[in-house]
């Protein structure tokens, strides 16, 4: 295993009109799960393929450990990577898919019979092994895919969203697996996906990426609690933070933040934060599950609150939450509420906000203010 280093790495195409990836810093801790999350065409995959030598560097340097992989081919990196479409070779069984990188290193035949019986009893895959691809469900493809990328004991694993093609129940489990499989193993592992329930729930950290550039790095709680931008803070969560202009004012009750058809007096400290925003727009944002309704459902241990009004728009009712969608002003608020809750469609209700959970960002820059 080894520490990965991207150091200002750029992959540009069509002589340098798309700009792919541009300007990456970032290093991989010595077994860490790091996730790179963000949507289509924010530069994932092609930064995933550079550090496995499939795409050569625009400019920087790819370092694992003291050694300079960048112009390095993928044979000489000593790396694995499981794909999207698993890649699993139809006209060989199982065995043999899962034996075929450790014969193209000319491993022993002993030795191969031993590694394969390993991988495949860590994956519980050992009676599949005398079955073609056809044979076998989605899942098996993809612990096979799996099987075969750890069985050279790679020093780095990259994974380029390869739960994307399994039901959800599947993706749930195999989410869990491959987790668990990592800590065994305690290989670097980098991994690709959109899909922020996978990130929140697999990585030790996450680099949320738009547009080539990483926007923010750190452990989940930190990424969803503490967003630094307004694109982190609405592609993190579900349902997504409620993001609303206001404009700071100074009144007789302190600052408060003045929307269309609600006011939020901030605590004595968040307001001095906003000193220098006094009679200027910002953006409020606030997560649905850190609201309530008065009067369904109280915050019992939360000491800072404020209120505003709405009208029930329309209900989201999930089972397990229900989602609110209340009309403040001309503005749509998600709520979020226990699921056994009855709401009334049309009827006003008073929202209760935690006004430790609030956020307030630049207009402007978009940068996180609070």
């Amino acid at each position: 295993m080894v520490e990965v280093r991207l150091e200002n790495l750029k992959k540009y195409f069509d002589k340098g009109r798309v700009k792919a990836v541009d300007g990456i810093n970032l290093t991989i801790k010595d077994g860490e799960f790091l996730v790179l999350l963000g949507p289509s065409g924010c530069g994932k995959t092609t930064t995933l393929r550079m550090i496995s030598g499939l795409e050569i560097p625009t400019a920087g340097k790819i370092w694992f450990g003291d050694r300079d992989v960048t112009y390095l081919p993928p044979k000489d990196r000593n790396i694995s990577m499981v794909f999207q479409s698993y890649a699993v070779w139809p006209h060989m069984k199982v065995y043999d898919n899962i034996a075929f990188p450790l014969r193209i290193k000319k491993y022993p035949e002993n030795e191969i019979r031993k590694k394969v019986k390993w991988v495949a009893e860590l994956l519980q895959i050992e009676e599949l092994l005398d079955r073609y691809p056809a044979q076998l469900s989605g899942g098996q493809r993809q612990r096979v895919a799996v099987a075969r990328a750890i069985v050279v004991e790679p020093d780095v694993l990259l994974m380029d969203e390869p739960l994307s093609n399994l039901d959800a129940k599947l993706r749930v489990m195999m989410r869990a697996e491959i987790k668990k499989l990592q800590a065994q193993l305690k290989v670097t592992t980098i991994y690709v996906t959109h899909d922020q329930v996978e990130a929140m729930t697999m990585g030790d950290r996450i680099a949320v990426m738009r547009q080539g550039k990483v926007l923010q790095v750190g452990p989940p709680v930190e990424v969803y609690s503490k967003p630094n931008s307004i694109f982190v803070a609405t592609f993190i969560g579900a349902p997504e933070m409620n993001i609303v202009d206001v404009t700071v004012k100074e009144t007789d009750k302190g600052v408060v933040l003045e929307g269309e058809g609600f006011e939020v007096p901030l605590p004595e400290e968040l307001g001095e934060l906003l000193r220098d925003y006094i009679n200027k727009t910002v953006v409020f944002g606030i997560r649905p599950e850190h609201m309530t309704v008065e009067g369904i459902s109280e915050f019992l241990h939360v000491k800072r609150k404020a209120k505003i009004k709405g009208v029930v728009d329309f209900v989201e009712a999930l089972g397990t939450d229900t989602i609110i969608h209340a009309r403040v002003g001309s503005k749509i608020i998600k709520v979020k509420i226990p699921g056994h809750v009855a709401v009334e469609l049309k009827k006003e209700i008073s929202i209760i906000i935690d006004l430790d959970n609030i956020h307030v960002f630049d207009k402007s820059t978009e940068k996180a203010i609070i």
